[in-house]
């Protein structure tokens, strides 16, 4: 700790910080924006200056850059004095010289860290008279759009685009006053993360495009606190909505999960909410023919279909903890099926068994930045985990640290540690079915099979306890032994692996290498943004399921036809009498059933999820659909079926509220005790108020509803949670983390206004991140050895099919979303060099693949490479199939 003197008043400040990182810390307005939390300092906008003193006596003192000076002991500094308010006020008019009279019309008004400093500032003349320079603008793709001549060149987005993010597609171009950021030439920027820029820059050169087609002010939008549901990682977001329609989903910061960074799935992925086509009312269908019906019609329907008759009830890992409960109390354990193939529940609960063993530890996101030696084993974490990938990055920088550390060098210089470390990175290392886009920050990257990169895995763990390795060649042994001995000598090593490649194995050495090492953390990547609750909770398999006599089935917010073959689905389908789903989406499913109820998708229901760090969270209603179109019946699934039981079993109705339901869970599945710590209930109050969803200028309820009526309409009242469907609330940093809609603070507009919010900048939130690590709670299991793989035989007349991941492409949703289109690939077969070759195949020509029952024809793509006698087969573009076994290939078929 470190005293610093700031206007003569004394503070107790983290001495390892800089001046304005500590300020901000304390509650002390600085302005500036070349610096961000994330990014560190490079001192290039000059406008965070402040007066530094040698000592009390001092009068006099110098102009200091606050966020190149460190907070040391006895530091003397003003931010009041005239000279540093008016050298401050100076900068901010230099900075806009150039700068377009646009905000009015400009989409980050409102919303802007431009317009905040100018008015912390008090600038608020322009003398400048004169031709203003103009930049022409890029086309960059269907998420950002770009407008240079708002631009003041702080450097932020390019320090982010390709240090921050490894992005090699834009840069800094030209020089002095006619800088230009973009890329060499239009086109669509290729990282998977470059949503962020519209975050991290300070004004409006970069805005979210799939906002503008529906654009509004941020003042204007509901928020609630929430969950991304793209892939298992928990990253918190803040949907806003309009009108009924989500309109943007921005960044709400966790400092144990995503920070200040969602990837592109998470942040443009969510066009799905506002499709027409989607059941908004409960529907009777048979074959092609729809009918809507009214809630009580189809709720009597649906009774009458299931009382007194055996019921099947299928899950799923994208439906919340509740909804899955709710289903099980209607069927019965023993009818209850997860909603997931039998191979998928087996490798979901593997990872959730090696999380409770003995020994393990599973960091959060954040943790795995400060890991100083990683091991990846079979997964493609931009494809599959794309925000941990993001980590990892920032885990690959800690060499570089460290080297400045023993230079006497604060890791918050960003320019200086970057030069002192050069191209230095931790060891990465990693073991996938494919070349991989974190290949550029690895020591070493191996393509292999994934019996190949389970057998290297129980090697390397082998290495690792000193014992002889067998099985390999003496090249793969020497690699083995080059890993292990990293991973032996680094003071913080970390293992990651998954399921994606559907290969327990792969886990197994994973956890083995983890528990030789001791010290190690160990992370596995579930696919669905519930996979690790659903492991947790427990039931059926599909197959398991299915083979049961039953006469009805329920299926809540699943295709099953992304589980199963659609042999295997349509035939279980044929013994049922009747097939009732529960979806917020037109799915193969939904067309199947006879009776679809309208569930409400994560921004119209509430709900708690357990992403694959075991941390359980809950997500809010943004809005009520009903609100604005009161015919509309869109309820959260836990609430139809309970509706369904109080029916089919004659009790009076006792889940009025969620906090009701979760009770329940807390009472009858102790190994989700702790979900009730999730967040406050519903009676929660901040000097005695709900926590507004609103900011304090939303405006124009009235035009909303003016057809129906032009008088104020009353707000939906929100009996199941904290949250008010209002700005007639509470709005500030004395909010529960879990509770936080979005940020705000009086004169703190942009997204930096998180500094508010947090215990110390960058830090995190105060009171605590939200969510609650169950496994931290869970009591341990014995550890375990596992073993390796006996080597698969490669048959050159036949071929195996290898899961390939796509971040867009492969997600069930993603395709639905208009934004997404251009982003998603042509669906193909993947095919290395020497098996095309031996095919005699080139790359757009077609080839068949037999897989069971199952033939499917996709054109080629000839890769460099692949391992021998494997097919790529991508996931989520092509009939579900059996991995499992060899396939029959015919080429041009």
């Amino acid at each position: 700790m470190a005293t610093i003197h700031v206007d003569g008043k004394s503070y107790e400040v983290n001495g390892s910080e800089n001046l304005l990182q500590a300020c901000l810390s304390l509650g002390i307005d600085i302005p500036y924006f070349c610096w961000h939390p994330a990014l560190g300092s490079v001192g290039s906008c000059r406008q965070c200056a402040v007066t530094q003193y040698a000592n009390p006596e001092d009068t006099r003192g110098r102009l200091v850059m606050s966020c190149m000076t460190p907070a040391s002991d006895n530091t003397y500094i003003s931010i009041e004095d005239k000279e540093a308010k008016d050298f401050r006020e100076s900068i901010v008019e230099f900075l806009m010289t150039n700068h377009p009279h646009d905000c009015p019309v400009c989409e980050e008004g409102g919303h802007c860290h431009l317009q905040d400093m100018t008015v912390m500032t008090q600038h608020d003349r322009r003398r400048y008279r004169f031709t203003k320079r103009t930049h022409h603008n890029q086309e960059l793709g269907s998420f950002i759009a770009h407008e240079m001549n708002r631009c003041i060149a702080c450097y932020r987005c390019v320090r982010y685009y390709n240090d921050y993010a490894g992005g090699t597609d834009f840069g800094v171009y030209a020089n002095a006053s006619r800088v230009y950021f973009g890329r060499p030439e239009s086109g669509t920027l290729e990282s998977e993360f470059s949503g962020n820029l519209t975050e991290v820059c300070p004004t409006g050169v970069f805005t979210d495009k799939t906002h503008s087609a529906r654009y509004n002010r941020k003042w204007d939008m509901q928020y609630a606190p929430s969950v991304c549901q793209g892939c298992s990682s928990g990253c918190n977001i803040s949907p806003g909505e309009r009108y009924g329609e989500l309109r943007r989903v921005e960044n709400r910061f966790n400092g144990e999960v995503n920070q200040y960074f969602l990837c592109d799935k998470g942040r443009f992925g969510t066009g799905y909410v506002n499709r027409e086509d989607r059941p908004r009312q409960p529907q009777f269908r048979k074959g092609a023919s729809v009918e809507t019906v009214s809630v009580d019609t189809a709720l009597d329907t649906v009774i009458a279909n299931v009382q007194g008759k055996k019921v099947l009830g299928i899950g799923s890992p994208r439906a919340s903890l509740e909804s899955n409960y709710a289903l099980r109390e209607l069927v019965g354990q023993e009818n209850y099926s997860t909603g997931l193939s039998q191979k998928e529940q087996n490798l979901v609960e593997l990872a959730a068994s090696i999380m409770q063993t003995e020994g393990v530890y599973n960091p959060g996101m954040r943790e795995i930045e400060s890991y100083d030696a990683v091991l990846i084993l079979g997964e493609d974490l931009t494809q599959t985990a794309p925000r941990m990938a993001l980590s990892v990055r920032q885990a690959a920088k800690n060499k570089a640290k460290q080297m400045a550390a023993d230079r006497r060098t604060q890791d918050w210089l960003a320019e200086p540690v970057k030069r002192i470390g050069q191209d230095e990175n931790s060891p990465i290392y990693i073991l996938a079915a494919t070349q991989t886009r974190l290949a550029d920050v690895a020591a070493g990257e191996v393509v292999a099979s994934p019996n190949d990169i389970a057998r290297l895995g129980f090697a390397i763990a082998a290495g690792v306890k000193g014992e002889a390795i067998l099985g390999l060649d003496d090249d793969a042994k020497a690699f083995a032994q080059t890993i292990a001995d990293t991973l032996k000598t680094a003071k913080k090593p970390l293992v990651i692996s998954g399921t994606s490649l559907q290969d327990p194995a792969i886990m197994e050495a994973a956890a083995q290498v983890a528990q030789n090492l001791d010290n190690a953390g160990l992370t596995l990547t579930v696919p669905e943004v519930n996979s690790m609750g659903l492991a947790l909770f427990g039931g059926l398999s599909l197959e398991q399921a299915f083979a049961q006599d039953y006469d009805s089935i329920i299926v809540v917010e699943n295709d099953l036809f992304r589980r199963l073959p659609a042999t295997q689905v349509q035939a279980a389908f044929a013994k049922a009498q009747s097939v009732i789903v529960l979806d917020h989406s037109e799915t193969e499913t939904v067309k199947a059933a006879n009776v679809v109820l309208s569930a409400a998708s994560f921004a119209e229901g509430d709900g708690t999820v357990v992403s694959q760090e075991g941390r359980a969270q809950r997500f809010y209603q943004v809005y009520d659909p009903s609100y604005y179109k009161p015919e509309l019946a869109i309820k959260e699934s836990w609430r139809w079926l309970h509706a369904i039981e109080t029916g089919v079993k004659g009790k009076a109705i006792s889940w009025t509220l969620l906090d009701d339901v979760i009770e329940s869970v807390v009472k009858n599945v102790p190994v989700l005790e702790a979900i009730q710590d999730v967040a406050p209930d519903a009676g929660y109050r901040v000097h005695g108020l709900k926590i507004a969803r609103e900011p304090r200028r939303y405006s124009g309820r009235t035009a909303i509803r003016a057809p129906l009526n032009v008088h104020e309409p009353k707000q939906p009242i929100d009996k199941d949670s904290a949250l008010t469907f209002s700005m007639e609330g509470y709005v500030g940093n004395q909010t529960p983390a879990a509770l936080v809609p979005f940020a705000w603070a009086p004169g703190w507009n942009s997204p930096q206004s998180w500094n508010k919010y947090q215990d110390e900048v960058g830090g995190h939130l105060k009171g605590g991140d939200s969510g609650v690590r169950l496994f931290d709670r869970l009591a341990k299991r014995p550890a375990r050895s596992y073993v390796a793989p006996t080597a698969v035989v490669a048959n050159p007349d036949s071929f195996r099919l290898v899961p390939m991941h796509h971040i867009f492409a492969s997600g069930e949703f993603t395709v639905k979303t208009p934004a997404m289109e251009s982003r998603i690939p042509t669906a193909a077969f993947a095919v290395g060099e020497q098996d095309a070759a031996r095919l005699n195949v080139q790359d757009g020509q077609n080839i068949t693949i037999k897989a069971g029952e199952t033939s499917i024809s996709l054109p080629v793509q000839v890769i460099e490479y692949l391992p021998t006698g494997y097919i790529g087969y991508p996931i989520g573009q092509a009939p579900t199939v059996s991995l499992a076994e060899p396939v029959s290939v015919a080429v041009g078929v």
